[in-house]
């Protein structure tokens, strides 16, 4: 399959959807910025490479010359996103990502009509945020079609984060929570958001973050209330709470640049056994009035399931299926679109809708 081009191939979520690509017998492209990196890594693999990097157009456009789609997975998103969905337009090239970032499906969101006119398909988030989320949010929709509000939340059992998540999570620091109120994204102060869900073991304490659904749930719903949450301790909800009024050190560059130092010296990220035993919860609630309806999902590990829906998202454009404009994954492939993966299940915890 060389129509697809995978950017970022080195990087830790990279590598899982290369070596998924590969085990199947397809040949997508790698290509990466660092010429030592990706070389060695396609050579691993057996794969064509191409090296170029995101701050030279003409050397982007030529590095998509004849490739159907990019699935760029070389975060932090907020830096690289931008150019590579502007050498996408381009070049008529489809464009996927696996960011989480409420701000770059807000800025994706706005290139829907250069989209439609190139006739290319912008879908940012085609793993683990927001590709079950998404799914959850329009089933809920379904279950309650005059839904105003809509919460959701999620908690990782086992696993951990990557290099590329974790840089992600310091380019935030000491920025607020943001929720969708009455259709708007508005900031609320990291920390006071909190809630208790039960996500099938009992009460669980979350606490509200800027998660994509904030962007593509409304997007795909037309909800004009959403709010987002992870599962956490109540140790993280104290911290969060108190940190939540020291932004302005938080967002300083000498407190980010020991973060990323700490984090150049851990582990690139969960290991394949640690994968394979862990899996996340998801629980959602969609409600307008008095009338409420609730639903649980159980998917695969976030960088596991993240490769699956990512490569199939990808063969899926290189196969023709994909749509022009702007798009969620639900809005691209329908709310059960996540049922097609193993290890997934839902459950509807009441039969209203």
């Amino acid at each position: 399959m060389h129509k697809c081009l995978l950017y970022g191939s080195y990087g830790y979520t990279g590598r899982l959807i290369a070596r998924l690509a590969a085990a199947e017998g397809q040949k997508p492209i790698l290509a990466g910025r660092n010429a030592d990196k990706v070389r060695a890594h396609a050579e691993d693999l057996g794969l064509e490479h191409r090296v170029f990097a995101l701050d030279d157009p003409d050397a982007l456009d030529a590095g998509l010359e004849g490739i159907d789609v990019v699935l760029h997975c070389a975060g932090p998103f907020i830096h690289t996103s931008q150019p590579m969905v502007e050498a996408c337009l381009r070049t008529r090239t489809h464009y996927l990502d696996i960011t989480g970032e409420a701000g770059i499906f807000e800025a994706c969101a706005r290139q829907n009509q250069a989209a439609l006119h190139a006739g290319v398909m912008v879908m940012p988030g085609v793993g683990f945020d927001v590709v079950p989320t998404d799914c959850l949010a329009n089933h809920l929709k379904e279950r309650l079609p005059d839904a105003t509000h809509l919460t959701m939340a999620f908690k990782s059992v086992g696993g951990g984060v990557s290099h590329g998540t974790a840089m992600t999570m310091t380019e935030g620091l000491g920025e607020p929570n943001w929720i969708r109120k009455d259709g708007k994204l508005t900031p609320v102060r990291f920390g006071k958001l909190c809630k208790q869900v039960d996500f099938g073991r009992g009460p669980t304490p979350c606490l509200g973050i800027p998660w994509g659904d904030i962007s593509t749930a409304y997007t795909s719903t037309g909800i004009p209330n959403i709010d987002i949450y992870t599962g956490v301790s109540s140790g993280a909800v104290r911290g969060a709470r108190i940190g939540g009024y020291f932004g302005g050190v938080l967002r300083s560059e000498f407190v980010k640049k020991r973060a990323r130092k700490r984090i150049a010296n851990a582990p690139a990220g969960p290991s394949d056994e640690v994968r394979a035993r862990s899996f996340t919860m998801i629980w959602g609630e969609a409600r307008v009035g008095d009338d409420v309806v609730e639903t649980r999902l159980r998917v695969p590990e976030g960088y596991t399931l993240t490769a699956l829906t990512g490569w199939d998202i990808a063969k899926r454009c290189v196969a023709g299926e994909a749509k022009a404009g702007y798009q969620t994954p639900a809005m691209a492939f329908g709310a059960d679109y996540i049922l097609g993966f193993d290890g997934v299940e839902r459950e509807d915890l009441n039969a209203q809708g």
